[in-house]
């Protein structure tokens, strides 16, 4: 059994469920997307994330929405700055 302890960054899926299964390196994606080799690999390794026009080269390529992309970082950004940002000193507006 496989235990998540969040949401994966966007570079983890593209690998995965992606070029892994495909048999496709970051290089051979790169030239079918018109994207560079450098950038690809930098998001595979979430050293980098998904920008809009990734999202839209990735999505037109793989026959996906841009938004299936664009919200797997969100998610993504969304979980780490949940777990890292102390919210504990901020008190809610209260009668708003």
């Amino acid at each position: 059994m496989i235990v998540l302890d969040g949401p994966s960054h966007p570079g983890r899926v593209l690998k995965d469920h992606y070029l892994d299964p495909l048999n496709m390196s970051a290089g051979a994606l790169a030239t079918r997307t018109e994207l560079s080799v450098a950038l690809l690999v930098h998001l595979v390794k979430g050293e980098t994330g998904m920008t809009a026009e990734i999202a839209v080269r990735l999505a037109r390529f793989f026959s996906t929405a841009p938004e299936y992309w664009m919200n797997l970082q969100r998610n993504y950004d969304l979980h780490e700055a949940r777990r890292r940002v102390d919210i504990t000193r901020i008190e809610p507006l209260k009668g708003a």
